[in-house]
């Protein structure tokens, strides 16, 4: 079994020739996977028992996992957002999820960035101190809050990645806190959060009409799509390894780019992220999950013409992307496909 040392080493070495920038940051090894000790209780096909009665048996073996971190995210030193995600490419994860929440619209928007990965009372120190000095009277309360902390999170992996951004993105940051403050009893609060989750994206829209082109986004082949598949189902390293994450795909001059992570909507933002950090354009980005319309609306708003998944779309994905024209495939096998909307 490959060890989780090993495995993060093959993979800087596979990747290494898809990094064209000093992007990835992470000198050191990020663990993707760990082993745990565990029982795996089964019946067995075959039954020596007279009487014909299944005996269950009992295999302790080690079991490779894949780590589920805490990333937390923070925009110009505010405190933005907490993702549970797999540890590796944060960068790519941060604008990738800052552009799907719409507050980066540019790769240059994004002027630095720093990762950082909480391992001891040190590593903690710098990001406490502001809650210190924002509520705590005495160092006294301050020691035993943070030794609380610390007994609280030991059983997590943290990581800190902090943006920064431009004073236009900044401001966007700070009119999007006043909206999610809302305004107490005025009936607006609700709406609001519904206009949030679920957006106009007709700037975004990828028909014909919107984009004042007669050229329209050539429907992805069965073959293509089947070579694309063998070739994730080939490269995806953590899930061989656990079984337990999700991959975004997209082929660029004939070499394919693969994001694993936990969360499936993580592995777009990876996508997408590196999408705009490399100013490169997509045809097809292939998930190996179902297509909810969190992935619809990402791949819109990144002017994404396909989206295919190994499972299938919801209907409300089906129908934001016909709206908007992004094309939709679901329940790619390994002799067929479905389409949906694009065709």
């Amino acid at each position: 079994m490959m060890t989780t040392e090993t495995y993060i080493k093959e993979n800087e070495r596979t990747s290494e020739k898809h990094k064209s920038n000093v992007f990835e940051s992470i000198n050191t090894l990020t663990p993707l996977v760990r082993t745990h000790l565990s029982e795996k209780h089964y019946y067995s096909s075959v039954s020596n028992n007279d009487d014909n009665t299944s005996q269950v048996r009992i295999d302790r073996q080690p079991a490779s996992l894949a780590v589920e971190a805490a990333v937390a995210i923070i925009i110009n030193g505010i405190h933005y957002a907490v993702l549970m995600a797999s540890p590796h490419q944060l960068e790519y994860l941060a604008v990738g999820f800052l552009f799907s929440e719409g507050l980066i619209q540019h790769s240059h928007e994004l002027l630095d960035w720093d990762v950082t990965q909480l391992t001891d009372t040190a590593s903690y120190q710098p990001f406490t101190q502001e809650s210190a000095d924002q509520g705590l009277e005495s160092e006294s309360v301050e020691a035993e809050s943070l030794e609380q902390t610390l007994q609280q999170l030991q059983d997590y992996d943290i990581y800190i990645v902090e943006l920064i951004l431009n004073q236009r993105c900044h401001q966007r940051i700070q009119a999007q806190k006043r909206q999610l403050a809302g305004r107490t009893g005025c009936g607006m609060c609700g709406i609001t959060g519904l206009a949030q989750a679920l957006p106009d994206l007709s700037s975004y829209a990828q028909d014909n009409v919107s984009n004042g082109s007669n050229k329209k986004s050539a429907t992805p082949s069965l073959d293509s799509l089947l070579e694309m598949r063998q070739q994730v189902d080939a490269t995806q390293h953590t899930h061989q390894l656990t079984g337990a994450v999700h991959a975004a795909a997209t082929m660029h001059q004939q070499q394919l780019y693969l994001f694993e992570d936990v969360g499936r909507h993580n592995a777009l933002d990876k996508l997408i992220g590196w999408q705009l950090r490399q100013k490169v354009d997509v045809d097809c980005v292939l998930m190996t999950s179902r297509l909810s319309i969190e992935l619809v609306q990402k791949s819109i708003r990144g002017r994404i013409p396909w989206l295919v998944g190994m499972s299938a779309p919801t209907s409300t994905a089906v129908r934001v992307a016909e709206r908007y024209g992004l094309g939709l495939a679901g329940f790619l096998r390994n002799d067929r496909v479905t389409y949906y909307s694009g065709t």
